[in-house]
């Protein structure tokens, strides 16, 4: 399995965040960027620390693992920042069609969420995952005394699961396998049975 020490963060939401927190805190350098600029993330990254670095778009494309964490219908815009060929890319979001407030649903046909960003990041290894979980629930401590933050994840390319994976587990989380982008992503996408439902995995006693 890639042991993925920089990892980039497209977007800078309450998720991007989240994610940006867990991976510093787990030791990883942190490229953040947004279409704003990276002079409007210097508060965001001098909160996450020294690992977290603000950059432009295109350079937080540039890591090998890369979170994608901008809203649903603002990915065709991410199309020509790299080439995406062979990057794990692991998709955060939902088909909302518009923000602020987050409302209606994008159409994509029959396709799922994360198969049309495959369509739109050509060569791309997408996982789909933390997009079931509210921001907080991703910024928290995973382990409860309860049990363990569950995170679902989908994906057609075995090693980019196995990667994702691994990073869940070292982020604290219980990372369940869904599947494929297909099955995995309607359960898990706006609106599926997984959506906004939040589960912790007992501790064995």
């Amino acid at each position: 399995m890639t042991v993925h020490s920089t990892i980039g963060i497209l977007g800078a939401g309450q998720v991007g965040r989240a994610v940006a927190d867990k991976a510093v805190r787990h030791g990883h350098e942190v490229h953040i960027g947004n279409s704003r600029g990276p002079e409007t993330l210097k508060a965001v990254v001098e909160q996450l620390g020294p690992k977290a670095h603000a950059v432009t778009a295109e350079e937080a494309a540039q890591p090998d693992l890369v979170f994608l964490a901008v809203p649903f219908f603002a990915v065709p815009d991410l199309t020509g920042v790299t080439d995406w060929s062979g990057k794990t890319v692991v998709d955060t979001t939902n088909q909302f069609a518009a923000a602020n407030p987050w409302r209606g649903r994008y159409d994509v046909g029959d396709l799922t969420g994360s198969e049309w960003i495959a369509e739109r990041l050509p060569g791309a290894r997408i996982v789909k995952a933390f997009n079931t979980l509210f921001a907080e629930f991703i910024a928290a401590d995973p382990q409860h005394e309860e049990g363990c933050q569950v995170v679902f994840y989908a994906g057609d390319d075995a090693d980019a699961k196995a990667a994702v994976a691994g990073l869940l587990d070292e982020f604290g989380f219980a990372a369940l396998d869904l599947g494929g982008l297909r099955e995995g992503g309607r359960l898990m996408q706006l609106d599926g049975p997984l959506s906004a439902r939040h589960f912790l995995l007992q501790n064995a006693s």
